[in-house]
């Protein structure tokens, strides 16, 4: 039986976790319009930024490893949107016409 990607991306934080590292994982929760990653992608960071799997094929991927960062930080979780209208959106490269949220937080 072969594994999914999103199981591979949790068992990497996994052993990241029993390595004794921080991690955060951050999960595209919703979606509309043209998004460059479907609802259940996810993408896990450890404190040195080492990363396995994506949100987004790139656009929005540097804002959400600090997120990702400070999540590890502070223990708080957090939700990102990303939308053509939200002029982060432009700035981190999202100028695909759709919107997507991210749920960014620390694994314990």
């Amino acid at each position: 039986m072969s594994m999914s990607k999103g199981e591979n991306i949790l068992d990497q934080a996994g052993r990241w976790r029993l390595e004794g590292r921080k991690v955060a994982l951050a999960t595209v929760v919703s979606t509309w319009g043209s998004s460059p990653r479907p609802v259940g992608s996810q993408l896990a960071v450890d404190e040195a930024g080492a990363m396995v799997g994506s949100v987004s094929g790139g656009c929005i991927e540097g804002t959400v490893v600090l997120e990702a960062r400070q999540a590890m930080e502070t223990g708080t979780p957090k939700l990102l949107e990303f939308g053509v209208t939200d002029e982060m959106a432009w700035e981190v490269g999202l100028a695909c016409g759709g919107t997507v949220r991210v749920f960014v937080e620390r694994l314990d």
